[in-house]
């Protein structure tokens, strides 16, 4: 082989010169990448240094940081089997920049009022005029309006995340539950109640259990509405009470509430007729009378007689009965006929000072003790409480209470004498039940239970019996104190009577007559067949079995009623 001519070889100093310059020809081109990838490694960190600041303390991040203070992160309610009725969700708010619109303003401001009603165009238009930074246009916004906006396409609109309250139960016991507004503060029920504890980061962890069931409120609810328009009532009230600890059970108030939107109810909507409404409530009134005067040792038998004319003149006043005896009649029928004359001469024995030593030790003559702060101010006779302040007040008339009062003294009456405040918080390690004092003796709590059971199967309250249950309790219509010719009609009861375990209170507000009454619109006819229907419904969620054979002993008032007179 011939080697290489010279020509074609570079010199040995010459080709150790080209390697050093391509070496550093590499050096400076990786010098360079590695300058380049620098300031691109700092125009990265310039930008999110940017961003982590406007987070941090940016508009945007500004009006976020306002909007969770004024919307505060709520724990949860949940009804006695666990079950929710309050919990916080994410929502979004509408706002506006005024100076970041770039399109026609009059156009956007006729635009919004189309989307947003609760404005006029006039309104939105002055407010993209005004100069100010920013505005909210709705808080809470449904998401069929955010989309609606976001499609509009306009930089100064802002549309952003907040909490907000959800009642996935929507109108189901409203007023126990309440609601919030639109800053997250509870302002009315439970909500408002538990404010504090609710939004407290050390304790809105843990969610409040109400005593609430859910199923009985909802039973209650059915047969409550369906009665208030069949007899065209203005309202209704209703009560489930557990009478050994006074957990409230369900409780109901109408026309309802949806607390989702509880601002577009009406303020008769929103009140609470269970607690704040004060009424005077009738003859339900009248087992009380009765065991006040056999705890004072008037009455020692249910045959004690007293005289039942057709009127009964006090000072210039006349008592009268719907159902008027015009003889001698015992406290069996005096209960069982519902006897204004006869109830109002037990209350005269009974006296005006003990009579309101009884009611006290029963909570009648304060608000009434429960959880809520929509709480009614009891109406008495005060100075004027008399001799006949006292018959009167004796069965019902003249003394104003809440439905929730007289669930509270039947529960007293029917548990053994012990008056326990009631509560809308379920029983547990942290909510003992409360201990309670004794109002009546065991021995007249016990023998009211035949009484009152008397009155269901032989007396004004028959509409109200649920076959097997063995319901005891006492109908009542009062009229209302504004106009005489309105009614209140309450029927207050317990189950199963020869146990009792369990009071219900229902009432309608001035209910009509109809054809199927007769036109009578008294609470016979009207609440005692509700609780009939309810508590078919709710006895067997609440463990008590129908049993046609057990029955209260009736042998302490039977062998004291007679044919009444023609």
């Amino acid at each position: 082989m011939n080697a290489p001519t010279a020509a074609l070889v570079a010199p040995r100093p010459e080709r150790l010169r080209l390697v050093g310059q391509r070496r550093q020809i590499l050096s400076s081109m990786h010098q360079r990448l590695m300058l380049g990838m620098l300031v691109y490694a700092g125009v990265i960190a310039v930008i999110v240094a940017r961003i982590l600041y406007l987070a941090a303390f940016g508009d945007h991040a500004g009006r976020q940081q306002g909007v969770s203070l004024l919307v505060p992160e709520r724990g949860d309610i949940i009804d006695r089997d666990g079950h929710p009725l309050a919990r916080t969700i994410d929502a979004w708010s509408v706002g506006l920049h005024p100076g970041k619109v770039i399109g026609d303003k009059l156009e956007l401001a006729q635009r919004l009022a189309k989307l947003m009603p609760e404005r006029d165009a006039a309104t939105y238009l002055a407010m993209l005029r005004s100069g100010k930074s920013f505005f909210y246009l709705r808080r809470r916004a449904s998401p069929a309006v955010v989309e609606a906006v976001n499609a509009i396409g306009e930089p100064g609109i802002a549309l952003e995340r907040e909490p907000d309250r959800l009642y996935p139960q929507t109108s189901l016991a409203a007023h126990v539950i309440g609601y919030t507004d639109v800053d997250g503060h509870g302002v009315a029920g439970m909500e408002r109640a538990f404010d504090d504890a609710l939004s407290n980061p050390e304790t809105r962890a843990e969610p409040i259990q109400l005593s609430v069931s859910s199923r009985i409120q909802q039973a209650l609810e059915h047969e409550l509405m369906e009665a208030m328009g069949k007899f065209s009532a203005v309202g209704a009230a209703g009560i489930v009470m557990d009478i050994h600890s006074s957990e409230i059970l369900a409780m109901t108030s109408l026309p309802q509430v949806n607390p989702n939107a509880a601002g577009e109810g009406s303020p008769e909507a929103r009140f609470n007729r269970a607690t704040l409404g004060v009424y005077e409530l009738g003859s339900t009134y009248k087992p009380f009378t009765v065991a006040m005067a056999m705890d004072s040792g008037i009455i020692e038998s249910m045959g004690k007689m007293y005289n039942c004319p057709a009127g009964l003149s006090v000072g210039r006043f006349t008592i009268t009965d719907t159902h008027p005896f015009n003889r001698a009649c015992s406290v069996a029928e005096i209960m069982q006929e519902s006897s204004n004359i006869g109830t109002a001469q037990i209350a005269a024995e009974v006296g005006a000072a003990r009579q309101k030593a009884f009611l006290d030790k029963m909570g009648f003559l304060s608000p009434i003790a429960v959880e809520l702060k929509e709480r009614g101010r009891t109406l008495t006779p005060g100075s004027n409480w008399g001799q006949l302040a006292t018959m009167t007040v004796g069965y019902g008339h003249g003394i104003a209470v809440t439905p929730l009062h007289l669930a509270s003294g039947y529960a007293t009456l029917f548990n053994g004498g012990i008056y326990r405040p009631a509560t809308l918080l379920k029983h547990g390690p942290g909510t003992p039940v409360a201990k309670g004092h004794r109002v009546f003796t065991a021995d007249t709590s016990y023998k009211m239970r035949a009484l009152l059971r008397l009155v269901v199967t032989h007396g004004t309250g028959r509409k109200a019996d649920a076959p097997g249950y063995r319901v005891g309790g006492k109908t009542g219509s009062a009229e209302k104190y504004h106009n005489r010719s309105l009614l209140v009609t309450t029927f207050a009861g317990v189950f199963p009577m020869d146990d009792p375990r369990y009071v219900i209170v229902v009432m309608l507000d001035e209910p009509k007559g109809i054809a199927e009454t007769h036109g009578f619109r008294t609470a016979g006819w009207n609440v005692a067949p509700v609780v009939s229907k309810t508590v078919s419904r709710i006895a067997p969620m609440l463990g008590v079995t129908p049993d046609k054979q057990r029955e209260p002993d009736l042998g302490e008032v039977l062998p004291f009623i007679q044919q009444k007179a023609n």
